[in-house]
């Protein structure tokens, strides 16, 4: 696996679309506070730490919602990975993007931590666009 962080987005992704109530990844820490941020933004339900045969797996309870017909939804509609390996996107603090009309937001790995979009301009930080979440 060349880019971790794609895996995670990916796994979440494929998770949703089945609807499948939790996804298991293997653990780093940078994917750890990727999950925190989503928690805390109301994407997912809960965080918990495994470990099985020496390895640690990171394991994320994603939230659904039903409409009146009792079917579920998602509440992510979309991830995207904006800076990978090959190119990495940076932006300053006057440039950082706007995601679907401040319906998403997008994790920006700056010089005090992760943070999303929001927390950055308040801060007045730019940083790495890591990936945007809807």
């Amino acid at each position: 696996m060349t880019d971790p962080i794609s895996d995670m987005l990916t796994r979440i992704r494929n998770a949703t679309r089945a609807g499948h109530p939790e996804v298991v990844v293997p653990f780093s820490n940078f994917k750890k506070k990727i999950a925190e941020i989503m928690k805390k933004k109301g994407f997912i339900e809960r965080i918990s730490e495994n470990s099985e045969n020496g390895k640690n797996f990171l394991k994320m309870n994603l939230k659904y919602s039903q409409n009146e017909k009792g079917s579920k939804g998602s509440y992510i509609q979309g991830l995207q990975r904006i800076s990978r390996q090959g190119q990495r996107i940076y932006v300053g603090k006057d440039h950082i993007p706007v995601v679907r009309n401040g319906f998403g937001f997008a994790v920006i790995s700056t010089s005090k931590g992760l943070m999303t979009d929001n927390e950055a301009r308040r801060a007045g930080l730019g940083g790495e666009i890591i990936c945007e979440i809807w």
